[in-house]
């Protein structure tokens, strides 16, 4: 006898539809399974097999066919262990085949029959609406991230003989509801915030740039000067995000199974902090079956890199090209995917090896040969993906005494989504939307001086000899000091701000 029933596959952040097909036969008792299963799909039929009598359902001394079609889709994880047994107690005549028609299926089983929960329930409940099928089977534990889908009914359930009656009618179909605008309302606020920062106003203003435009940035200065304490509350001060946004993001940490049960959307912008003895697949991405690397669990938010010149070369390396595609293909030999990683890459330095060449109340032990050489572990073209270089000097006594609180992070983002706003309007006809995304037929474009401000630029690269690429650099941070002020033209005034903020291409931090 033969029944089927819907579930679906994951590669990379997207689901594909899968159907498990049991075909039942008169013959020496054994399973088989068919049509690419990976190592875990293959090992489901002995939890499968255990679950189904465990539960008071007989196993059949029959032979079991189980074909995972498209057969041409290689077939990952455990999600198929609830639809096999579901299928196998319809061929075998212990639910009506017609019971299964309409749902999608997806769950782990346990030995006793539980259903435990499986990852990528946000992009199979996006592909179920996609491609029709609205009803959606899935463990209880994943009933919130599913239902965050619009036009998706599901149905959580807790073990095979209860997903069993509620198909075969002897349960009541309990359709579970989540309530998505009350939640984004209510928890995209974060527990940091700007105000909180003594002192260091140039550094803060650096970020607020960064910010505004889409720059990458890059903070400089000694150690305890609260170069990381900067960092994690940038994202307090970028726009909020969209539905859209949340539900890109939550897609792909549903995917990497980091999701947590009572956090089934994303609400707030990623922040990651990777240490700098990450490896080369923990930053992209990879291993045998791939999975997102740090820049992509940062998509939408930011990527911060402390004591940048201590992660390894081949690392950094790896960054060049997603920061300027937004994305990242990994190549297997089984496939390739590609995870989208469109963030702010925000990294941290010392000025030299001891970490005190910038600090004007502690000795500088390093020789110039030492700083040359420590600051050179960064490359010239990662540090042309760079816009902005901030200097952040040692906090001073009366900054950390004064009780005065500065901007709040509300207020501040305020003004970074005016500033947003304008270049969305500014791009609306193109495939960007900040001014960091810039090309140089674009900058051309939006970026023209004065003679005021050519001169004021041209006397400055002459003094600071800087190069073609800090030039074009200068023009998009200047683009987005101007957008700040609502001015349509770039001044004199946003050119020297600018140019404050390239103090590494002249090889060595400012003392």
């Amino acid at each position: 006898m033969l029944a089927k029933v819907k579930s679906a596959t994951i590669l990379g952040i997207d689901a594909y539809a899968v159907e498990v097909e049991v075909h039942l036969e008169h013959a020496q008792p054994s399973t088989t399974i068919v049509g690419l299963p990976d190592a875990a799909v293959k090992e489901s039929k002995e939890r499968v097999h255990a679950a189904i009598k465990n539960t008071g359902y007989y196993v059949t001394q029959q032979r079991a066919v189980v074909n995972l079609a498209p057969a041409n889709l290689k077939k990952e994880g455990v999600a198929f262990d609830l639809p096999m047994a579901l299928a196998i107690l319809a061929a075998s005549g212990q639910m009506k085949p017609d019971a299964l028609d309409g749902f999608m299926v997806v769950g782990e089983l346990a030995l006793d029959g539980a259903v435990r929960p499986v990852a990528g329930c946000l992009p199979i409940a996006l592909m179920a609406r996609e491609s029709g099928n609205t009803r959606l089977m899935v463990p209880r534990e994943n009933a919130n991230e599913a239902a965050v889908v619009e036009g998706v009914e599901v149905y959580p359930v807790d073990s095979l003989p209860h997903a069993a009656a509620m198909l075969g009618g002897r349960q009541i179909l309990q359709r579970h509801v989540f309530d998505v605008q009350s939640l984004f309302a209510s928890t995209n606020e974060y527990d940091i915030d700007f105000s909180e920062v003594k002192g260091q106003e140039h550094a803060k203003r650096g970020l607020v740039l960064a910010a505004a435009g889409g720059h990458n940035a890059i903070m400089i200065g000694p150690p305890g000067s609260g170069k990381t304490m900067l960092a994690r509350r940038l994202p307090s001060i970028l726009p909020k995000q969209t539905i859209d946004d949340a539900l890109q993001t939550t897609k792909i940490y549903s995917v990497a199974g980091l999701l947590p049960s009572s956090q089934p959307l994303m609400t707030v912008r990623p922040f990651r902090s990777p240490h700098h003895t990450t490896s080369y697949a923990g930053m992209v991405g990879g291993g045998t079956t791939p999975r997102p690397g740090e820049i992509s669990l940062a998509h939408n938010g930011v990527l911060f890199l402390d004591e940048l010149p201590e992660f390894d070369r081949r690392t950094l390396e790896s960054l060049r090209q997603p920061i300027e595609d937004g994305a990242i293909t990994v190549s297997r030999v089984q496939g390739t995917v590609t995870y989208p990683c469109n963030m702010m890459l925000i990294a941290a330095m010392n000025p030299c090896p001891c970490g005190y060449y910038t600090d004007p109340r502690r000795q500088c032990n390093c020789s110039p040969m030492q700083i040359h050489r420590y600051l050179s572990r960064i490359s010239g073209p990662l540090l042309d993906r760079i816009d902005i270089h901030i200097n952040v000097p040692a906090v001073a006594f009366r900054d950390l005494q004064d009780t005065r609180t500065g901007a709040t992070s509300a207020q501040i983002r305020d003004a970074v989504e005016r500033a947003r706003q304008i270049q969305r309007e500014r791009f609306k006809r193109t495939k960007i939307s900040a001014n960091a995304q810039m090309s140089t037929r674009q900058v051309k474009q939006h970026c023209i001086l004065d003679r005021a401000c050519s001169a004021l630029l041209s006397q400055a690269m002459d003094a600071m000899s800087l190069s073609a690429r800090a030039y074009t650099r200068i023009l998009k941070v200047a683009r987005t000091a101007a957008d700040l002020e609502g001015s349509d033209a770039i001044r004199p005034q946003h050119i020297t701000e600018a140019v404050q903020y390239r103090s590494l291409d002249s090889g060595m931090p400012n003392a």
